[in-house]
């Protein structure tokens, strides 16, 4: 649970390096979000593409967490994403379920759904 919450923080702060050290060499994050649907990255460079992304189409971006289901080595963070675009300020927040799934102490893969009810059935860790 700690470096899911760290990785949380890193993203919200968009701090690609803090975030990039909590996942192993073999990272997958897997978006299912509006702008990067579907798209898969890889590693460090993923992150480090992902993460420039972020910058340059928001002034501000957080995933605000309002629930954890810890399954040991997955855990599901269930919330809402909030920000502002960088162009003209516009609000926009969209519930998120992001799946993390962890080995060694890392992550090595990732999975994010604006649906949380669909971010539980793939991690199996419904109530």
């Amino acid at each position: 649970m700690d470096v899911v919450r760290r990785a949380i923080e890193a993203f919200s702060r968009k701090d690609a390096g803090a975030f990039a050290e909590l996942t192993a060499p073999d990272f997958e994050w897997k978006v299912g979000l509006a702008a990067v649907e579907g798209e898969v990255f890889f590693g460090r460079e993923g992150v480090d593409t992902y993460f420039e992304r972020l910058r340059g189409a928001w002034s501000e971006f957080l995933f605000v967490v309002e629930e954890y289901r810890d399954g040991g080595d997955t855990v599901v963070a269930l919330g809402n994403l909030r920000g502002f675009g960088r162009g003209g300020g516009v609000p926009v927040e969209s519930p998120v379920g992001t799946v993390f799934d962890l080995r060694g102490g890392r992550i090595w893969r990732m999975r994010s759904y604006l649906d949380h009810d669909e971010a539980i059935v793939i991690a199996d860790l419904q109530e």
